[in-house]
């Protein structure tokens, strides 16, 4: 069988990917065609989630193995293949590209084809340029203002008397936790 994904960006509306690739590759394989069709780094971690129809996150795939209880089912990109967790189509999944921020492509097995196979997976179609795969903090960081003004606290009643009541002696007698 050959499944067909979609993947699309919220972060640029004009970007989408195609990818057919056989139902007995691994979810290391889309990976790999996920990276060469959006051309990016390889030495990065990454995730798949197996997602309800709400986008819900429910079962990861990771690169890598990852320290879980034994309670979890760990799934890892190499040791698993794609027909034993994706049955049906319409079977929507994250793609996450940016462990730090977050930040995903959503994924959606659009078809299943019976009868047929591919030998290695193939972007069928691509359309826009990929988001960039990391933030530039430095780029943020210039565009946000330091200067928060009286308003800061989300109050335009605030008033920094507020708090010229509370002292060390109002904070005596609450609850201690060892742990700190």
């Amino acid at each position: 069988m050959i499944y067909k994904f979609l993947l699309l960006s919220d972060e640029v509306d004009n970007f989408k990917r195609e990818i057919q690739i056989s139902s007995q590759a691994t979810f290391f394989d889309l990976h790999n065609e996920i990276l060469k069709a959006t051309g990016y780094k390889k030495d990065e971690m990454y995730s798949f989630f197996i997602c309800g129809d709400d986008w819900s996150k429910q079962t990861e795939i990771t690169l890598i193995e990852m320290d879980t209880s034994s309670e979890e089912d760990s799934y890892v990109m190499d040791q698993t293949y794609l027909e034993d967790l994706l049955e049906e189509e319409r079977q929507k999944l994250l793609y996450v590209f940016d462990l730090l921020t977050e930040r995903v492509f959503f994924i959606e097995l659009r078809e299943i084809i019976t009868g047929k196979d591919l030998k290695k997976p193939v972007c069928t179609k691509s359309v826009g340029e990929p988001p960039k795969q990391f933030i530039d903090f430095d780029i943020i960081n210039n565009d946000i203002s330091t200067d928060l003004g009286e308003d800061f606290y989300g109050d335009d009643e605030y008033n920094d008397e507020d708090l010229d009541g509370l002292d060390e002696d109002t904070f005596e007698n609450r609850p201690t936790d060892d742990r700190f």
